[in-house]
This record gives structure tokens, C-alpha cells and sequence, in this order.
């Protein structure tokens, strides 16, 4: 076999690249190379020296696996079975949702905010639908004082996010409590911040997402109910009674839903005027309220 018959390393990107993008991948030559770097147990950079290198047998194999997988929908962060998030390196599965950039809003939001509180000593923050942890994670590590409460209702997310606790030295600064909201956390835990990035889909919107989500990522951490704003309701009413005088509850939202979100604070009555800080394509992406 010629070396432009044999099966190298440019040549399984150049043609995984076409049939990726014959199944509808959005970025066909970027997830040929991730899923080829995972089978050869690389860094992505490092095949670009390795053009020319002819594939054994085993590293076709296990590539022809993850490609295939990824042509029926799976995200690649699941085939990898992690993501970045903030720079920091997060473990992912089908229990969680994969990490998304614009949630870097809650936690910039949260980290200007901790900078100006009279905060207690340690500060008290709670992780509410926790996932894979990244957001209680980070603000363990960039608040080293803190001590977080990362709640979820599903124990197959809780056990994601304690391994990246520990991955990231913080676990002994994050308590891990199964819940759905407060509803089982302890009555007299009171908090300084309470950050979340709920669902807040709508039953509508759910069914117009691509499939990629709607068929791989968990239906509980997305969907909010028929308008949207059912669990953000619960929520602010819950928070309402767990921020201390002076803290803070910061949400993730979606555009569609921010005028909502805003009344339903305001009508509550135990928050200032929230603020709504918008992500880089300048959509409302966060809700930011103060316990008064």
C-alpha cells in the first residue's frame, strides 16, 4: 500500500471531516480532530505533527467508534467526557449539561459581588442545581475563604461535580446535599449569595432545540415548565428566605424570558431592583437581585 493509500493521520481527519459534516456537525474539522486526539491518547496540537504517521489498526478502531457515535447526535463533550469552563478543566456525562460560556456570566457576576460584600467569615454561597459543579467549584477557587453548598436533585450530577471538586482541590470547602431547590437543606443554613443556572427552558422551546441537546442532555436540567419561569418562581421565593440581609441571588436566564423573571423579583417584595447583565452578544443573560 502507497503512503496516499494508507490510512494516516491527515488522511482519517480529511475524510472523517466530510462525513461529520455530511451529518450535519457544525464544525466538522474541529470535532474530527478532538475525537482523533482522544483515540490516540494525544493533545489535539500534537497530531499536526503527526500528518503523516500511518493509524494502526486499534487507533481506527477506537476512532471509527467516536466518530460514529458523534454522526448519530452525541456531543462531543460527552465522547471526550469533559469540557472547559472558566479556564478550569470539568469531567462531563449524559447526567449533566455540557458547561456553556455564557454561565461564565453568573460566576464574573458573583466574583465582582464578593469583592464589595461585608461578608461573613467564611462567605456562605449556595450552588443551586449544581450539575457538573462548575459553578461552585470555581467560586471555591477563586474565593478561597468561601464555603459552598452545591445542591441538585439528581445524585448522578452529584457525583460528577464531587469528582471535580476533588480534581480541583476543593472539596473540602464544598458540602454536596441531594435536594430539589432547598427543599432538604437544613432550615437554619442561611447564605450570603445564592447563584444558579436553573432550567429555564420552555415546554415549546424544548421541542425547537437541536437534536444534539434534546436528545443527549438531561430534559430535568433544561426544561422549566410551559412558560419557562416555573422553577426561577420557586426559587426566588426560596432564596427569599435564605439570603441574608445584604446577599445576593444570581440567575441564569434565558432572553425570552428576562422581563418575566425581573417582575416575578419584583413583586416578591424582599429583593432591590434586580439587574440584568447581558452576555457578549448582548442578550440578557443574568438576573442579579439584593436581599433587602
Amino acid at each position: 500500500m502507497s503512503q496516499a493509500e494508507a490510512w494516516t493521520i491527515l488522511r482519517l481527519l480529511q475524510w472523517t471531516t466530510e462525513f461529520l459534516e455530511k451529518h450535519g456537525s457544525a464544525c466538522p474539522r474541529l470535532d474530527a480532530e478532538l475525537l482523533l486526539a482522544k483515540a490516540r491518547g494525544c493533545q489535539r496540537i500534537e497530531l499536526y505533527t503527526a500528518f503523516e504517521e500511518v493509524a494502526t489498526d486499534e487507533l481506527r478502531e477506537n476512532f471509527r467508534a467516536l466518530v460514529r457515535r458523534r454522526s448519530e447526535g452525541m456531543p462531543v463533550a460527552y465522547l471526550l467526557g469533559h469540557r472547559e469552563f472558566y479556564s478550569l478543566d470539568f469531567r462531563v456525562s449524559p447526567a449533566v449539561l455540557i458547561p456553556r460560556p455564557e454561565t461564565e456570566f453568573v460566576l464574573i457576576e458573583l466574583l465582582d459581588a464578593a469583592k464589595g460584600h461585608a461578608r461573613s467569615v467564611p462567605l456562605q454561597i449556595a450552588d443551586v442545581g449544581t450539575g457538573s459543579g462548575i459553578l461552585g467549584v470555581c467560586a471555591a477557587k477563586h474565593l478561597i475563604s468561601a464555603q459552598v453548598t452545591a445542591i441538585d436533585i439528581s445524585t448522578d450530577a452529584l457525583e460528577i461535580a464531587k469528582q471535580n471538586a476533588d480534581a480541583h482541590h476543593v472539596a473540602d470547602r464544598i458540602e454536596f446535599l441531594q435536594s430539589d431547590l432547598f427543599g432538604d437543606v437544613p432550615a437554619n443554613a442561611t447564605f450570603d449569595f445564592v447563584v444558579s443556572n436553573p432550567p429555564y427552558v420552555s415546554d415549546a422551546e424544548y421541542e425547537q432545540l437541536s437534536a444534539d441537546v434534546k436528545n443527549f442532555e438531561p430534559k430535568g436540567a433544561l426544561v422549566g415548565g410551559p412558560s419557562g419561569t416555573e422553577i426561577i418562581a420557586q426559587l426566588i421565593v426560596q432564596a427569599a428566605h435564605r439570603l441574608r440581609a445584604g446577599g445576593r441571588l444570581i440567575i441564569e436566564i434565558s432572553p425570552m424570558i428576562e422581563s418575566a423573571v425581573t417582575q416575578l423579583i419584583r413583586e416578591h417584595g424582599s429583593f432591590a431592583e434586580p439587574r440584568t447583565i447581558k452576555d457578549l452578544a448582548r442578550l440578557a443573560r443574568v438576573v442579579s437581585a439584593v436581599r433587602v
